[in-house]
């Protein structure tokens, strides 16, 4: 069901299905196709020749622009056309050419994009990703299946992300190829993945005061320069992590890393 209200311009050449959701002040350009079980929340723009299939849920104020291509199937050879969903948060920009794939049962059948993200042009989520919140991917910044992506990451262009990787809070990824996971804070740069501290401009950008950053970048030094196992490291984080909530985000990296970390 089309519900067009009075704030809404939708043009006459779009296509959209009889099912799709549309809320008031959407603006929808010509030549866009909205499929069946879409839901576009209010404010949200969408610009000529986007295509987007549901399911799909979208939320409030988003601009999608032109040549997106958003809730298409997995690309997966195990998909056999079972219902799967793509979850759009508020207040995203999606530039051009960009592609949002739908989940998979393995995944438990969702993709999920949190709010106040921008996605540069050709940006790519694969099916069964979690994106959090006010993230930053540059141009062809690309992720596989089942990766987890946490608030206020910056993934540079043409980085690339391996299938079920995570990436922690206020990461910073700068045109590498990652294959395992990068905890909290650190900043990852190069086709060889290598570290090179912790994100300092982005903690301070985002108010982190000098002591909570002086206990990261100790916690840094004890995970990545004193030759610790994981173990090791974890017994030696404990009092940091219990004085400084920013050094338990680095804890819970490594407690919730399956594929080893970045080191």
């Amino acid at each position: 069901m089309i519900k067009e209200k009075e704030a809404s311009v939708i043009d006459k050449r779009a296509e959209i299905h009889a099912s799709a959701k549309i809320a008031a002040g959407v603006t929808i350009g010509p030549w866009s196709v909205i499929g069946a079980d879409v839901e576009i929340g209010e404010g949200t723009v969408i610009e000529s020749h986007v295509v987007i299939k549901g399911p799909t849920t979208i939320g409030k104020h988003n601009h999608i622009y032109q040549f997106s291509s958003i809730g298409e199937d997995p690309q997966d050879l195990k998909f056999r056309g079972e219902k799967s969903r793509l979850e759009i948060g508020d207040h995203n920009l999606i530039r051009e050419f960009v592609t949002l794939n739908r989940g998979t049962e393995v995944g438990g059948n969702v993709t999920k994009i949190g709010s106040h993200n921008l996605l540069m042009a050709y940006v790519h989520i694969a099916h069964d990703c979690i994106v959090g919140d006010h993230i930053i991917f540059a141009n062809n910044a690309s992720l596989s299946g089942h990766v987890i992506v946490e608030d206020y990451v910056n993934l540079g262009g043409f980085s690339a992300v391996h299938q079920f990787c995570r990436i922690g809070t206020y990461a910073f990824v700068a045109r590498s190829m990652v294959t395992k996971d990068v905890l909290p804070y650190v900043k990852v740069a190069g086709p060889d993945s290598g570290l090179y501290g912790i994100n300092r401009i982005g903690l301070e950008r985002h108010g982190f005061d000098e002591d909570s950053i002086a206990a990261i970048q100790k916690a840094y030094k004890i995970i990545f320069r004193n030759k610790l196992t994981v173990e090791e490291a974890l017994a030696e984080l404990k009092p940091l992590a219990e004085k400084y909530d920013a050094v338990q985000a680095l804890v819970d990296g490594l407690n919730k890393s399956t594929r080893g970390i970045l080191r």
